[in-house]
């Protein structure tokens, strides 16, 4: 076990984040590395350390307190100088960069070195948020916000209606990673908030895209065709579906939607839990301080919000160089910008969709969809439900399967395990930009949802949810993480916002256990700012994951009573030559000693064998490595035998058939 809390030192200031409407992040200055402490021994304790180092942790920007728990911070990079007060989103992997989603575009790092990352492009290119996948030679790239312009200009679009709008997918030929060119773009009704690439095995000519688009339909001045009136009102609605894009390989811009199913048909309003009592009651007491100082709110749904400088002094800040001003906001000003919020609001926010007796319906977009061609599933987290697709058509996907929770509040993204016999969703309850791990918030609110898979079938087992108690200051709630390839075992890394990361082991469903993790103190102290982790992903031996307002951070795990080193070298058997997680891929081991032994160390942890022959089957795994050619291979060949014979009577039967199958795998590899 190693706990560690860190100080760095680079005072740098804060940012804030207004209602998960503006992310917008402040200047900072210097690069920072990461620890260059050796590694920890491998320590068998299995408890966590206590007090919980998370908890206190002092806050800052830059230079905030930090605590680990069995992992170790290989490195943290500020973002570039084109990217500073940006807010970082998501990341996908190809070769050795790590591919970094901004609002204000895209970095490429060059992680061949994970302590010291190099920047390769800083491609300037704004629209929120910027999902980011690769295949190949492709960078696809979403766009939603209303001032993203097809030439990826800075200015923004300004004219409600404007053939310079992107709202979309952008297709980028990195060929060249360091000068990416933009070869295609394909407009969408409501843009596209995330997206997902399928590739299908039986097509090598194409891949396809899924849009996941939360925004207003646009005018269908803009984009022929964009209607928002219900589909029985107009079978071309763009509610109630989403795009299927098809990109020919060899001819990117000729990439065009191909089919817009509506897997959302005839779900019901799902049910809500609300906000907290504590939370209800804070909010009654904003709205009258503000409306009594002449403060700025407005109405999200049916409730009214206090809005924060952050988000309203831009445009406070426009109105008076409209009207050629200087200096501080007059009355004038506010009352216009009050004058004008509604409708702001109102186009950056989606309208609850009603029918036609005024009653609430089901989700009309998904959020994120987890494709798992392997299996021909995916996995949609749909705003008030998960759905389970069937993909096995690339270009027609079907809903087979849906479920709602009222602790559940907006399913955000999904997780299949490695074998598909579960699936995970998380719930970004608060839209991600709200304190929601605080003492006072449910354990079930703003946590993940587990669920095994059998028959194509969805069966509720459990919740997990941070377990340390973030501060009011810190943006924290349930986000993007990805499976760790730790052999027989489901092991997800996941990103908390300003909670950190956790490493969770989730193989007993009904019963996750947090095993590692890594957080840093608030931004500000003195108020809700944003940053913390967006995304954290595995990639090919090391964590990382995309810091909202800091940069790029990369992690290691270490050893523990919880995972051990023939653990950790075995998941860094796994090579990827590319990483899309919302297009996840089946993770496989090459035989090796590591794997092995990995099978070995569960057992003994287990007890699914009896100590004395653990000791003796490490012992011929010892001799086997040492020897060579035939010796090697007659020597696992005789364990393998061994263990076939045992299992019957073994404390864990499935588990010493696995151990069997890697060591007669080892033995065939062995030349």
């Amino acid at each position: 076990m190693l706990t560690r809390i860190r100080m760095p030192s680079v005072p740098l200031r804060s940012l804030s984040l207004a209602l998960g409407l503006l992310s917008a992040a402040c200047a900072h200055s210097a690069s920072s590395a990461g620890s260059n402490n050796p590694a920890p021994k491998d320590s068998k304790s299995t408890a966590a350390p206590s007090p919980d180092p998370r908890v206190g942790l002092h806050a800052g920007l830059m230079n905030a307190g930090e605590a680990e728990w069995n992992l170790r911070v290989l490195s943290q990079t500020p973002p570039s100088e084109q990217f500073v007060g940006i807010t970082n989103s998501d990341l996908s992997f190809t070769s050795h960069y790590a591919i970094q989603g901004s609002y204000g575009g895209y970095q490429v790092w060059d992680i061949t070195d994970p302590r010291k990352p190099v920047l390769t492009t800083a491609y300037v290119c704004p629209a929120s948020q910027s999902d980011v996948s690769v295949y190949r030679n492709l960078l696809f790239v979403s766009g939603e916000d209303l001032s993203a312009r097809l030439d990826c200009g800075t200015e923004g679009v300004k004219d409600t209606v404007s053939s310079e709008r992107l709202r979309g997918l952008r297709i980028f030929d990195i060929s060249d990673i360091r000068h990416p060119k933009n070869v295609g773009n394909v407009q969408t009704c409501r843009g596209s908030h995330t997206h997902s690439v399928l590739v299908d095995p039986k097509d090598t000519e194409d891949v396809y895209v899924y849009i996941s688009g939360s925004s207003r339909v646009r005018s269908g001045t803009e984009l022929p065709g964009c209607t928002d009136s219900l589909p029985s009102q107009d079978p071309n609605s763009a509610l109630f579906r989403i795009e299927v894009i098809k990109v020919p390989l060899a001819h990117p811009e000729q990439a065009a939607i191909v089919s817009s199913p509506r897997i959302f048909n005839d779900l019901a309003a799902p049910p809500k839990h609300g906000e907290t009592p504590e939370d209800i009651a804070a909010n009654k007491k904003a709205v009258a301080e503000a409306h009594a100082t002449g403060g700025f709110t407005a109405v999200f749904d049916t409730q009214e919000v206090v809005l924060q400088p952050q988000f309203t002094g831009p445009m406070l800040d426009s109105i008076g160089r409209a009207r050629g001003g200087t200096g501080a906001p007059t009355a004038a000003d506010s009352a216009a910008l009050r004058q004008a919020l509604p409708g702001i609001i109102a186009a950056r926010i989606s309208k609850p969709v009603r029918d036609a007796n005024g009653q609430p319906m089901g989700p009309t977009q998904c959020h994120d969809i987890t494709l798992y061609p392997a299996i021909g599933l995916a996995g949609g987290a749909c705003g008030g439900y998960g759905l389970l697709l069937d993909i096995s058509d690339p270009a027609h996907p079907t809903r087979i399967g849906a479920v709602a929770d009222s602790n559940f509040s907006y399913w955000h993204s999904a997780t299949f395990n490695n074998d598909g016999t579960k699936i995970l969703f998380s719930d970004e309850w608060g839209g991600g930009g709200q304190p929601k791990c605080r003492v006072t918030d449910k354990k079930e609110w703003g946590a993940d949802a587990i669920f095994t898979l059998a028959d194509r079938k969805m069966q509720f087992q459990s919740y997990y949810k941070l377990p340390a108690p973030q501060t009011p200051q810190e943006n924290c709630v349930a986000h993007n993480g990805s499976l760790i390839p730790i052999p027989g075992r489901d092991v997800m890394v996941q990103a908390w916002y300003q909670g950190g990361i956790s490493v969770f082991d989730w193989t007993d469903a009904a019963h996750p256990k947090e095993i590692a993790f890594f957080d840093r103190g608030p931004v500000d102290s003195t108020r809700l700012a944003s940053g913390g982790s967006w995304s954290v992903y595995w990639y090919n031996g090391v964590m990382v994951s995309s810091e909202i307002a800091r940069g790029l951070d990369i992690f290691e795990l270490t050893p523990s009573g919880l995972i051990s080193q023939n653990e950790i070298d075995a998941a860094k058997t796994v090579h990827l030559d590319y990483l899309n997680v919302q297009g996840q891929p089946k993770l496989h081991w090459p035989p090796s000693f590591a794997l092995a032994r990995a099978y070995v160390d569960q057992l003994e942890r287990s007890k699914g064998l009896e100590s004395g022959r653990i000791s003796a089957v490490r012992a011929a795994l010892a001799d086997a490595e040492k020897a060579s050619g035939t010796a090697r291979q007659d020597a696992l060949t005789k364990l393998a035998t061994e263990l076939d014979g045992e299992a019957g009577g073994a404390g864990d039967v499935a588990k010493v058939r696995t151990l069997a199958g890697a060591v007669r795998q080892l033995a065939g590899a062995t030349s």
